[in-house]
């Protein structure tokens, strides 16, 4: 196990490798970034290349109706169909902050739930400033739940929280941090038992890890499609909301295209009754177009074989770790049971900026290796089945060993770039 042939003959036999085929790679580099952005689909070039050249340049106006309108619903469907959904409860658009705004602001005011928001230290920081905000306009009391770690939930403590504070609750079902994956049916029913509900972050999740939100009884996420689901920077985020809940929120951000006939361009709003109502400025047809590709991959793959991949390379790495690195002071800040970590795995060393630098160095063993850094000392290293290979696990840590016991980190600086 412990040699890069074992790597190289599992990579041989994986299922999923002819996938890796269907993106672009650049020579000498290991992306491992992918829960932050992911690799770009040869599909998608060509698909928003015709709707530069033919649907933009040629048919102009005219492609509203004959390929645009539709474009959103169609693609919509598509992750309703990965998330186990109806397609009438997923809408596609706008970012995951807009969304996550959208939803709390109109949770809060449908009635139905105590008229508290709370969350927890592990929470995404874009999602905190969105609750933040809302429950400063709102002149709401919110809680930030503070665990003794920042690797994962102590989920008792938690579960105890939405007891004694029943309200509307937000979290990440993957910790941006570790890795760590939430009980998301365990707090979904506590959280109903308890006269709350909990709105979803799945941005770190989707495309890499099974979500069955009918199953695990989830009645409202949003995500976005730029991570593992490969839609390109800054692509378009979803909202998922269960169908019993549409009918009684009301979308704060009332554009026309949430009316429920838009082009009748009456001066009086009158809200879609599917979770169009959900639907705000024109669609960004170009972003969606290349979104469709990386779905498509996924769908074509299955979620179930991703997952089940994603185990077995995180396990592989993980072991890795545990023998090569951790006698050298990295620490593992990813849960090493595999029903509690997502696809990416977080090591943490008091030197882990430059340590990254030198990972991104080509000129350090002859190969780029690009991991994501997030402060203090976590590198995260995303794995997506669909092209990271066993052999890219390896040969990332054999440059870890040497960048430490070379002292080659030493040779870069500590000062950070406004992107890490």
């Amino acid at each position: 196990m412990n040699d890069r042939h074992y790597a190289l003959k599992r990579d041989a036999e994986d299922p999923l490798q002819s996938f890796r085929n269907a993106f672009y790679h650049n020579p000498n580099e290991i992306y491992l970034d992918g829960n932050s952005l992911g690799k770009l689909p040869l599909r998608a070039q060509e698909k928003v290349g015709e709707a530069l050249t033919e649907e933009w340049g040629k048919t102009l106006i005219g492609s509203w109706n004959a390929h645009w309108l539709d474009r959103p619903k169609r693609i919509a469907s598509k992750y309703a169909k990965l998330l186990h959904l109806n397609s009438e409860e997923i809408i596609l658009g706008e970012s995951t902050s807009v969304r996550l705004y959208q939803v709390i602001h109109a949770l809060l005011h449908c009635d139905q739930f105590p008229k508290h928001l709370g969350t927890d230290s592990l929470q995404f920081p874009s999602d905190l400033y969105i609750l933040e905000g809302i429950a400063k306009n709102e002149s709401l009391e919110m809680s930030i739940l503070s665990y003794s770690q920042e690797t994962h939930a102590e989920v008792e403590l938690l579960k105890k929280t939405i007891q004694d504070k029943p309200g509307i609750y937000c979290l990440s079902l993957v910790s941006y941090k570790s890795g760590y994956r939430y009980p998301l049916k365990k707090l979904n029913q506590w959280a109903s038992k308890h006269n709350s509900i909990i709105v979803w972050d799945f941005s770190h999740a989707v495309g890499a890890i099974s979500i069955d939100c009918k199953a695990t009884e989830t009645l409202v996420a949003v995500g976005c499609t730029y991570k593992y689901m490969n839609g390109g920077p800054g692509s378009p985020a979803f909202l998922y909301v269960n169908k019993k809940l549409i009918s009684s929120l009301s979308n704060p951000i009332k554009g026309w295209f949430g009316h429920r006939f838009p082009f009748s361009f009456s001066s009086q709003f009158d809200p879609s009754q599917s979770i169009e109502r959900f639907g705000a400025g024109t669609p960004s047809i170009l972003s969606l177009t290349a979104v469709e590709a990386g779905v498509d991959l996924i769908l074509e793959a299955g979620m179930l074989s991703i997952e089940q991949k994603s185990k077995a390379q995180s396990d592989y790495f993980i072991s890795l770790i545990e023998t090569e690195l951790l006698p050298l002071g990295f620490s593992i800040e990813t849960p090493s049971h595999r029903q509690e970590r997502g696809s990416h795995v977080s090591i943490s060393h008091k030197a882990a900026w430059p340590i990254c630098l030198a990972l991104q160095d080509e000129k350090v063993q002859g190969v780029k290796i690009i991991p994501d850094f997030r402060p203090p000392h976590f590198i995260r290293f995303g794995i997506t089945p669909l092209y990271t290979r066993y052999v890219d696990l390896w040969d990332t840590v054999q440059k870890l060993i040497f960048i430490v016991t070379s002292n080659t980190f030493k040779n870069y600086s500590d000062q950070q770039p406004i992107v890490p």
